[in-house]
């Protein structure tokens, strides 16, 4: 009896949850999107904020997506569009998206644009903004009344929630038997503008309460792996357990967005429980970028940004993660920020260029990343054979190879660039120098002022002396520890190995050596099959591996080589 009993409850647990068809779960040290059962990388793209505001548009994105090598749309869902009169729903532009998605072989992730849009209100409805005195906004030091409605006032939650609520009811039913909805982001770029914290009436009572013991015991809990802006400003203060905001964390324009973000995850936290109750896909938050020697309030201050996350964490424990928005420069940096060990990698939104496959190569071997999502997608080019649509078509072709691969300690990512071109690599017994490839002369670009293109890939150790190499516009060399006591010999020597002139090359070249080296086996260009086997496609050898010196792929030409080494004395 109780058997059966324990079935039955399987049974309806299953029809209950039959539309979530993604999830994560831990695979090694990474943190992994299953769909279907399956590793899943986001080769994403996000829509314009208006791309998805009539159907016509949506056909006609979603089909030229399909044609440029996406498997991932990210798409704006509007609450003024959603509920343009209260209590009145309208939910045609979300069908729209999910057919056409379906059409085109994508997965959607849907991005709630409610309440708050790159810190504004712009896209709460009419009737919401209207009737301010209901629905109330955010304030300024100086009493400025802002387009952002305050996450203080029930209100707001309310007529917010009440729209994400109904449209994620409608998307269970529309997507139960598809799951074509893999993901959602709450609300977009949350985060206060023109000051740090609001300053309502309301705001300003909660400001001279006590720091809330969930943040308190946050902070105790996780002192060892606290973010050292925040374990450096709690411990500023005595470390304190009990005190309003300035008595824990001091009084300056910090303690402003340390405690704005508390209110405005809170929220958040309450959406997440929404929507963990109807559609239960994974759940993320994105950020708006504190760069450029800005201060809170001059970015969006209090957003999930990485100075913050501990406040996130602890409001907002059903959030899965925080996500960077990366337009500025120092990519690699920025994305380190995010890459934590209580924080998985996902990339919602970064400036749309051609090299962004260079990039996700790197993001998906370095950081273990989820995905990737350059924004404004749809104004790309889907000429096939363009480094954009090549970078991601390569990609598709090794997902099984880097999500079996991640969190086992041995991937790397490479990205390089005229300024940041060399990395060495120490793996076990082996050293691996890795290059921009335009560091070797041969090709004119390389030493004619041409600016180089980013160059990057992924390496993977797949046993002893077996390794893939895959990408654009690198160069690696492999060689045994005991080789580098003879780095000096190897640098009299030319790119063809010939001699240099003078008598200190010679000298150098005759130094006795000592201990084994590390040769190229065999080098072969391989294509990724579905089950990640590999396909032969043609040996490199002589010309093409330097008669065996290095592994390279030229700038431009995406390729997945096999690699082969021996050791010999």
């Amino acid at each position: 009896m109780k058997r059966t009993a324990l079935l039955l409850i399987a049974i309806f647990f299953t029809i209950c949850m039959s539309g979530q068809k993604s999830g994560l779960r831990e695979h090694g040290d990474a943190v992994q999107l299953t769909v279907n059962g399956r590793p899943f990388l986001v080769l994403g793209g996000e829509l314009g904020n208006s791309s998805a505001a009539c159907p016509q548009d949506i056909e006609a994105n979603f089909a030229k997506l399909k044609r440029m090598g996406l498997n991932t749309v990210l798409v704006p869902a509007y609450w003024d569009l959603l509920e343009p009169v209260e209590g009145q729903f309208d939910f045609s532009l979300t069908d729209k998206v999910l057919e056409e998605a379906r059409r085109n072989d994508l997965k959607v992730i849907f991005l709630w644009f409610g309440a708050w849009k790159n810190s504004m209100s712009c896209y709460a409805p009419l009737w919401f903004k209207k009737d301010f005195e209901k629905y109330p906004r955010a304030y300024t030091r100086e009493g400025k009344p802002l387009e952002i409605a305050s996450a203080f006032s029930e209100n707001v939650f309310k007529a917010d929630s009440r729209a994400f609520r109904k449209w994620l009811e409608h998307i269970a039913d529309a997507d139960k038997e598809h799951g074509t909805v893999i993901m959602v982001q709450i609300e977009n770029e949350i985060g206060m503008l023109e000051d740090a914290r609001d300053h309502s009436r309301t705001a300003d009572r909660h400001f001279r309460s006590q720091v809330p013991e969930a943040l308190i015991g946050h902070l105790q809990s996780h002192k060892e792996s606290l973010h050292p802006d925040m374990a450096e400003k709690w411990a500023a203060n005595g470390s304190r357990t009990k005190g309003t905001w300035t008595e824990i964390f001091g009084d300056d324009i910090y303690t402003d967005e340390i405690f704005m973000a508390w209110h405005y995850a809170e929220y958040v936290e309450r959406m997440a429980r929404i929507a963990r109750g109807i559609y239960d896909v994974p759940l993320y938050v994105n950020a708006a970028m504190n760069s450029r020697g800005r201060k809170p309030g001059e970015y969006p201050s209090a957003g999930p940004l990485a100075h913050l996350k501990d406040v996130w964490h602890a409001a907002a424990p059903s959030v899965d993660f925080l996500s960077p928005d990366l337009y500025d420069n120092g990519f690699k940096d920025w994305v380190a920020k995010y890459d934590l060990e209580d924080n998985p990698l996902f990339i919602p939104e970064t400036k749309h260029m051609q090299n962004n496959g260079v990039r996700a190569f790197y993001v998906f071997g370095e950081h273990d990343a989820i995905g990737i999502s350059p924004f404004a997608i749809e104004d790309g080019s889907d000429e096939q054979g363009t480094p954009f649509v090549e970078g991601y078509e390569k990609l598709r072709e090794m997902m099984p190879l880097i999500t079996e691969w991640q969190g086992r300690n041995a991937m790397w990512g490479l990205l390089f660039d005229q300024e940041d071109k060399e990395r060495v690599i120490v793996d076990g017994d082996l050293t691996l120098t890795c290059r921009h490839n335009f560091t070797l002369p041969w090709d004119p670009r390389a030493t004619d002022g041409s600016e180089w293109p980013e160059g990057g890939g992924v390496i993977i150790r797949l046993a002893e002396d077996e390794y893939v190499v895959a990408g654009n516009g690198i160069v690696v060399e492999f060689a045994k520890t005991s080789e580098k006591s003879h780095a000096e010999a190897a640098k009299a020597l030319g790119e063809d190995g010939f001699a240099a002139t003078g008598s200190d090359a010679e000298n150098a070249a005759q130094k006795r050596w000592t201990g084994s080296r590390c040769g190229l086996g065999s080098v072969d260009e391989v294509n990724v099959l579905p089950d990640g086997s590999f396909e032969y496609v043609r040996r490199l050898n002589g010309d093409q591996d330097h008669q065996g010196r290095h592994v390279r792929i030229s700038v431009g030409d995406y390729k997945v080589l096999h690699v082969k080494l021996y050791e010999y004395r």
